[in-house]
């Protein structure tokens, strides 16, 4: 009985199903929807598409409002229930449109004429499956969007050795769980990202999608399109119907980088996608409900814009109920000869090449660099590092200019007593102390210092501490010209 969908809006297998009791009506439905290329069976009983039914799978249901009783109204309801249940069209006259219309508060997609004109069902059938096929796409892609989140995040590692990046992550742990709205600050290129996937796939929702938007990427008249979504026709170019970044994260975790670049009108709109967990698409006339938690990011001053007008006072307050702070990578410098490790396996991994080890100056560079780009510039470092060295070592020359230069001015001038010292003044100073601390015993200065005793005279002599500390009595002092020592 099926045939191919031939409509311009699908080339794929396509069937309804007419419930009624009416044959005539079920005929003239089928016939109609025969000439739009989709095929149909039809029915007098909506068990035949309770969710514990063995059924064929129908992309759309066209029910008769007169055979809703109170047995198919319990069937309806559960029907309706039903996640990825197909859409119900009611067909309804005059006297049953009402309770028709109804059913559209309580998930129904639309209500036709009884019996529905040519052009009507064409529109409004067409409509209902192009919709169903929208949320069957968005529900494949939400699954390839959480595998890919997965694996972007197990492959890349939030280093906590440093106390400032160990204290963020023990608040990321402490966060994760709860439905909290999450506001995470920093540098550019500090992982402000990688802290918003630590927070997802630490939650209950690290089963649901994880959707990432730059604000900052895009340009203000296309933020609201690319958030919410639009419906065919909603502008000029809008072509198909389309949906948006929330919808494409319900029942995940939206992170949107950058805030601060939208403008008063999104941010109004966010604002209430926070409050109220629905929206409409730009163009659309229905409200889409979402659950959708959202994680904001920006390396902006919120609050200076909030004085200063260019960012709503109520939606900052919206977003920071906790806000976390990532420190810039000079803050924690501890961390760097981890990440660029990790870094370079990365690179060579990534590019098939034979391992590479950083050679200890090379380490030591990174170390002192002040990393005005943060972790991003530290990843693109090593990269260029790797493409510019000759063997299975990076060394200094390996570094980008600019890096090597800084490392060297910003190597910090040690502070032990020691250094700068000549060899004579510390070996003044080490004679001198240990003859203190052995309370003028040469004999026993001697087995500290490690050196014969004859040594150590000498020594004295040379450096002219006889008159510091005496040789203890009943020991003979020699003479200026003895030289037996």
């Amino acid at each position: 009985m099926a045939t191919e969908q031939t409509s311009s809006t699908s080339r794929i297998r396509t069937l309804i199903a007419v419930v009624t009791a009416d044959e005539a009506l079920a005929g003239s439905v089928l016939r109609r929807a025969a000439d739009l290329g989709v095929a149909g069976s039809a029915s007098d009983d909506l068990a035949d598409f309770d969710p514990g039914a063995r059924h064929t799978a129908v992309d759309a249901i066209l029910l008769d409002a007169h055979v809703i009783d109170h047995r198919q109204a319990r069937l309806l309801t559960r029907l309706l229930e039903r996640e990825g249940a197909p859409p119900v069209l009611l067909l309804a006259d005059g006297a049953r449109q009402s309770q028709a219309f109804g059913w559209i508060e309580r998930g129904a997609s639309d209500v036709l004429s009884r019996p529905p004109g040519a052009a009507e069902l064409k529109v409004r059938l067409l409509r209902a499956l192009e919709s169903r096929e929208v949320r069957v796409h968005l529900a494949t892609l939400e699954d390839e969007l959480t595998q890919r989140s997965r694996q972007s995040y197990e492959n890349r590692v939030m280093v906590a050795l440093s106390p400032a990046m160990e204290r963020l992550q023990t608040l990321v742990g402490r966060v994760a769980p709860m439905r909290s709205t999450v506001l995470v600050t920093g540098e550019s290129g500090v992982g402000k990202e990688l802290v918003a996937r630590s927070i997802h796939f630490g939650s209950p929702r690290a089963g649901g999608p994880f959707i990432a938007l730059n604000c900052a990427a895009l340009p203000p008249h296309l933020i609201e399109s690319d958030l919410f979504g639009h419906e065919r026709g909603a502008f000029t170019g809008a072509v198909t119907r389309r949906a948006g970044k929330f919808e494409l994260a319900h029942n995940g975790t939206l992170f949107l980088d950058e805030i601060a670049e939208t403008d008063l009108t999104t941010q109004a709109k966010l604002l209430r996608v926070l409050e109220e967990q629905e929206f409409m698409r730009v163009g659309g006339t229905r409200p889409i409900r979402v659950n959708v938690r959202l994680v904001a990011a920006t390396n902006a001053d919120l609050e200076q814009l909030v004085r200063e007008g260019g960012f709503r006072e109520d939606l900052y307050y919206r977003l920071r109920v906790v806000m976390l702070r990532v420190p810039p990578l000079r803050q924690r410098r501890e961390d760097i000869p981890v990440l660029a490790r990790e870094f370079l396996a990365r690179v060579c991994r990534e590019n098939r090449l034979e391992p590479r080890v950083l050679a200890p100056e090379v380490l030591e560079a990174l170390v002192h660099h002040d990393w005005p780009g943060n972790v991003r510039e530290l990843q693109n470092a090593i990269e260029a590092a790797v493409v510019a060295s000759k063997g299975t070592t990076l060394t200094v020359a390996d570094l980008p200019p600019a890096i090597r230069q800084r490392g060297r001015e910003n190597a910090p001038v040690s502070r032990h007593p020691l250094a700068g010292k000549s060899l004579k003044e510390i070996e003044t100073t080490a004679i001198r102390e240990t003859l203190r601390l052995a309370e003028g015993s040469r004999t026993r200065a001697a087995e500290m210092l490690g050196i014969g005793v004859r040594t150590l005279r000498r020594r004295i002599r040379e450096l002219g501490l006889d008159t510091f500390m005496p040789a203890r009595p009943g020991r003979p002092r020699r003479s200026a010209g003895d030289t037996t020592g």
